[in-house]
């Protein structure tokens, strides 16, 4: 069977910069996931997409399904034919639905007996008869949360739609989707192509559009093209261009023909915190900051335009015009911020809620306070620092600059503070209060910060449980989950020695009686289950992470030291023989109903390999009680392993279940001593072979 190119677009209105990949993305793993359904063979599929277009290209698609047998299978023998041997009703009525007699059916022998067979030759289709249905499909469940009508239409679609195209090699194919009907003709770019062009083949589609079109259709080679741009623009300068990810997405889904430009501003405005600086042009004008080798903020500012012009100059003049008054308005607000105290805003706090059944802003401000005092006692950090950056950590939520410029919420926090006199630990855990602020941010760097980072996260965690507001599913309106990763990323990487328990326990007695839900369990409980999701991430096995949650350590630093231990410990040659004979022992005690004591009586013993399971247990268990004082568990898993020895010679010679009790009693003992051991660590006959 042949092979062809198969490129299709729609062509729209404008579409969502900051949905454009998500769109075009679900537009081709559709249609991917349909061809594969349908048997249909390609070499490879990819999007195409642009502001104006949603495009998939299909490489060496198969012009058709191929030819299949189709295998039906009738009643059973015995129930298909009568005493005499005739056909039965079912039989009958079987057969004339596949368009045969009973004498026509073939027979199907298996273990399990004999029945009526029909085997059907169906043609397949061709691809250019599957491929509208395809489109229509992918296109209705594509995820757009608010769908628009435009016109006197009654289709919904993100926008409005202006064409259609899908060709097959160099055959159109007839298809009418959401009120377009397939044609040749496509758009180029809204400005530089004035005039309809016309595709005579799939190959040549994103040449025609590069070359006559202006637009760059590839995505990627889009996106990669206004990073080179944007970085040779900022070497030309003499400086870096501050570019992150989702900014370079936005504005490659922005631009069709991107065209780099750089501007500037006045000097004076460097005087305002940088950060509110790059806030506004990164989050309103889609500007890419210029930095200094040194990382400072340079009066200068990179943007990507999507006209190519004769008259740069005017362009760049326009772009300057308009973020001057974005960044007088910072240099205002900070100027009008610094006229009142970071303390004399506490009170101010009273008038925004945090949660209505859990009170103020300034509410939660004393909690946290309180609590971050009782930690960074715990941590050894300066407890007067930690109170006061409690008090003062949603302050700034009350400046005209982050009312302005919210992203800058605890940045400037820490500015004013510093403007206040405050202490520099006190400045910091302003703005660290919130780090770390998603997956794979940096963390808090002084303790005291760390200490109110981890009570704004608890009492949040704390709150919203205690009055039955829990994450359920995929909602977590209160972000919940990343308060629980934050928090536990904070002492695991910290090392710092803190217990789940006793923080949720303190947490919740600041809330006095607004709580209406127990929570010590629920949120000790919650938060470690998070650590699933962080050791995955990290490769680390699903058995290992079992294993230790078996134990329920509630010290987040501890749990860590486990895991590691006990990854290492499963490496060893003897981990497996080790985890069988735990699991085994445990099997055998749980069956027990006797009373196990917790010595073992070396009167009894009989065995030699009991007697000298017993001697290295009992030597091991005075050795590794400094070891697990410790919590050195890597140690104390690597001599444990050392049991692997005497634990299969015992095994293999000695009958646990002697039909003599108190013999019986004392190899239990000996046997759930040698168990507990293990225990201290992590539950290791989980651990899979």
């Amino acid at each position: 069977m042949s092979v062809q190119n198969l490129i299709i677009e729609l062509g729209t209105e404008e579409l969502p910069p900051k949905q454009l990949r998500t769109l075009a993305q679900a537009f081709s793993d559709s249609i991917e996931a349909q061809l594969e359904k349908a048997d249909v063979d390609f070499e490879s599929i990819k999007f195409l997409a642009s502001p104006r277009r949603l495009a998939v290209s299909v490489k060496a698609l198969s012009t058709g399904q191929a030819d299949k047998i189709v295998e039906k299978r009738g009643p059973a023998i015995s129930s298909a034919f009568d005493a005499d041997g005739n056909p039965t009703k079912a039989a009958m009525g079987w057969a004339r639905s596949n368009g045969i007699t009973v004498e026509e059916a073939e027979r199907l022998k298996t273990d399990k007996g004999e029945w009526l067979l029909f085997k059907a030759e169906v043609k397949g289709k061709s691809t250019v008869d599957l491929i509208p249905g395809m489109v229509e499909t992918a296109l209705t469940k594509l995820p757009i949360a608010k769908p628009m009508r435009w016109g006197s239409n009654s289709m919904q679609f993100i926008r409005p739609t202006k064409t259609l195209t899908i060709l097959f090699g160099d055959e159109l194919v007839d298809a009418t989707v959401l009120g377009c009907k397939s044609a040749r003709v496509i758009r180029g770019h809204r400005f530089h192509c004035d005039k309809e062009l016309v595709l005579d083949h799939a190959d040549n589609y994103t040449t025609l559009l590069r070359e006559e079109g202006f637009v760059i259709a590839d995505y990627e080679e889009r996106k990669a093209l206004v990073k080179e741009q944007v970085i040779a623009a900022a070497s030309a300068e003499n400086g870096v261009a501050d570019i992150d990810d989702d900014l370079l997405e936005e504005v490659s889904s922005i631009v069709e023909w991107p065209i780099t430009y750089v501007g500037s501003f006045e000097d004076k405005f460097l005087d305002v915190p940088a950060e509110a600086l790059i806030y506004t042009m990164k989050d309103n004008q889609k500007y890419f900051p210029l930095l200094d080798n040194d990382g400072k903020l340079m009066a200068r500012f990179i943007f990507v335009s999507n006209i190519d012009s004769k008259e740069p100059k005017q362009v760049i003049e326009g772009n300057e015009k308009v973020v001057r008054p974005r960044l007088a308005d910072a240099e205002f607000f900070y100027a009008q911020d610094q006229k009142v105290t970071l303390e004399s805003r506490i009170d101010s706090l009273e008038s925004i809620l945090f949660q209505k059944q859990l009170g103020t802003l300034k509410e939660k401000s004393s909690r946290i306070a309180d609590l971050a005092k009782i930690i960074a006692s715990k941590i050894g950090a300066n407890d007067t620092d930690a109170h006061r950056a409690g008090m003062l950590c949603k302050t700034d939520l009350m400046t005209d600059m982050v009312l302005e410029f919210p992203d800058v919420q605890g940045v400037m926090g820490m500015y004013y503070a510093r403007f206040d006199g405050e202490s520099e630990d006190v400045a910091l855990a302003l703005n660290e209060q919130y780090m770390p602020r998603f997956s794979g941010d940096k963390l808090p760097g002084s303790l005291v910060a760390c200490s109110v980072a981890l009570a704004d996260k608890l009492d949040t965690l704390v709150g919203i449980f205690g009055i039955g507001q829990a994450p359920k599913g995929d909602k977590d309106p209160f972000a919940l989950r990343r308060a629980a990763i934050g928090t536990l990323r904070i002492i695991v990487e910290k090392d710092l020695d803190l217990d789940l328990v006793d923080l949720v326990k303190a947490a919740a007695t600041l809330y006095g009686d607004k709580l209406t839900s127990e929570v010590e369990t629920s949120v000790v409980d919650f938060m470690l289950g998070r650590f699933n999701a962080w050791y995955h991430d990290q490769n680390v096995a699903t058995d290992i992470v079992k294993a230790v949650m078996a134990r329920r350590p509630t010290r987040p630093s501890d749990f860590n030291k486990r895991i590691e231990a006990v990854t290492a410990f499963r490496a060893l040659e003897a981990s497996k023989s080790l985890a069988a004979a735990n699991k085994r022992v445990g099997n055998i005690l749980a069956k027990t109903e006797d009373s196990i004591a917790d010595s073992v009586d070396t009167s009894l013993l009989s065995e030699d390999a009991e007697k000298a399971l017993a001697a290295v247990v009992t030597k091991l268990t005075a050795d590794l009680a400094p070891v697990f004082a410790s919590s050195d568990y890597n140690k104390a898993l690597t001599q444990l392993a050392e049991l692997q020895g005497p634990v299969d010679v015992f095994f293999d010679n000695v009958m646990v279940m002697c039909d003599d009790q108190a013999v019986k009693l004392n190899r239990l003992a000996l046997l759930n001593i040698l168990r507990n051991q293990f225990l201290n660590v992590a539950d290791i006959s989980l651990l899979q072979g």
